[in-house]
């Protein structure tokens, strides 16, 4: 079925993309923190795709709030006691479970699930553990998981190590190889709106998942262009996080994927390598207590469903370009030999040039050009942008229209440019 996608073309969708603010959105983690979080299951919201079709939701909220996809990032701290009490509002049973977390009790509820104790509509239940492990997680709905997952019942948690310090000790895990200046989550999940429609419509019965095929790809809860937009923007009441990786050069990004779907998802990001340091919430090396092996470099990573990793995207500082990158200025990441060196090209005269949404009009860092009237540009200070998406190209789509799905810019802005930590 692919009619509600063919109804708009890419000229639309591009349109569409103009839309979103000028100036760049908020680049960090947006969460909750604490260790007790009162949950609620509805089935009472639509989430907007990035074409525009309007999707059933099953999702998670904090009592009081709305429902959201993905659910609430819950974040916490190493060796912490952690509750979760789900209020079930759903018509069917269900439950949630915390894949990488031991030692999981439940209480309350009416029945014991294939995988955890759930509760029928109109009930809870509470689960607790201690989080003994930092890293990266994902948590999702135990009962019909391939149903209610699908449906939005899922989300992700983040462990700060013992001695984390958000200003002085930014570290992913106890070890000072981990040490990062910027996080960024990219939590991967998709849709087949067919399932979405014959539940809204009352027809659960019909789905048949042998015949499940997804035509929506997610970043934290969002299509592209709705990844780059603003967080908790109006626009888009159910969808509250985006996905805007920005950094200053020479900072070091760790980049939290987790893969909450059932495909693989190759993730791609341009700019630079990155060097892996745990899996599944767990460091990578050969010597337990020695700190990760540093020795895996990624330019895609892999991502399987249902797993987390955490990579240090290796600090953008322009080696290699051959050229200055910020002429008459000597900066403390720039490599020497390239001060004071010409960009080794000219560039074609404005009429034979097309002007990109992320071009500056400039080819050089934190450096404003003249770009044709009426060209509205996202680059307000200048940067380098990247494209990070998914490297199966199917997922740069929203229901075949291409740009869309697993994409997101990665902005390299120069110093002084302002950043949201």
């Amino acid at each position: 079925m692919k009619g509600l996608g063919t109804m708009r073309n890419a000229t639309l969708v591009l349109a569409a993309v103009l839309l979103v603010a000028a100036a760049p959105a908020d680049a960090k983690i947006d969460g909750v923190t604490g260790t007790t979080f009162d949950f609620v299951a509805d089935d009472t919201a639509h989430i907007t795709a990035g074409d525009g079709v309007s999707l059933l939701l099953w999702g998670y909220s904090l009592a009081g709030d709305e429902p959201q996809y993905p659910g609430p990032t819950l974040i916490v701290n190493q060796g912490d006691r952690i509750t979760v009490n789900l209020t079930n509002n759903l018509s069917v049973p269900t439950s949630m479970v915390f894949p990488g977390q031991t030692g999981v009790t439940s209480a309350g509820g009416d029945s014991d699930g294939l995988l955890a104790r759930e509760a029928l509509p109109g009930n809870s239940v509470s689960y607790s553990f201690i989080v003994a492990e930092p890293g990266t997680y994902i948590y999702h709905s135990g009962t019909e998981p391939e149903l209610q997952t699908e449906m939005g019942l899922v989300g992700a948690i983040i462990v700060r190590p013992v001695g984390f310090d958000p200003v002085t000790n930014k570290i992913a895990y106890n070890d000072p190889a981990t040490a990062y200046d910027r996080e960024h989550l990219f939590l991967m999940t998709e849709m087949d709106h067919r399932v979405h429609e014959k539940v809204e419509f009352g027809q659960m019965a019909a789905i048949d998942n042998t015949e499940w095929f997804p035509y929506y790809w997610f970043f934290n809860g969002r299509n592209s262009p709705d990844t780059m937009g603003a967080p908790f923007s109006d626009d888009l009441p159910h969808q509250p996080y985006n996905c805007q990786p920005r950094a200053h050069p020479g900072e070091v990004i760790l980049i939290r994927v987790a893969n909450a779907g059932r495909d693989m998802h190759p993730f791609h990001h341009h700019g630079n390598h990155s060097i892996l340091i745990a899996r599944d919430g767990r460091l990578v090396g050969t010597d337990p207590g020695s700190g990760p092996d540093l020795a895996t470099q990624y330019f895609t990573i892999p991502s399987w469903p249902g797993s987390t990793y955490d990579a240090l995207w290796d600090p953008w500082t322009g080696q290699g370009l051959g050229w200055d990158v910020v002429p008459g200025e000597t900066l403390p990441w720039e490599d020497p030999l390239y001060e004071g060196v010409p960009m080794p090209v000219e560039l074609p005269a404005d009429s034979d040039l097309t002007f990109g949404q992320w071009y500056s009009g400039s080819p050089y860092l934190g450096t404003m050009g003249s770009i044709p009237p009426g060209n509205p540009g996202f680059n307000e200070y200048g940067g380098f942008a990247y494209m990070w998406h998914s490297h199966n190209e199917k997922e740069l789509t929203n229901n075949d229209v291409y740009p869309g799905g697993m994409f997101t810019m990665m902005i390299v802005e120069p110093p002084g440019a302002p950043i949201p930590e």
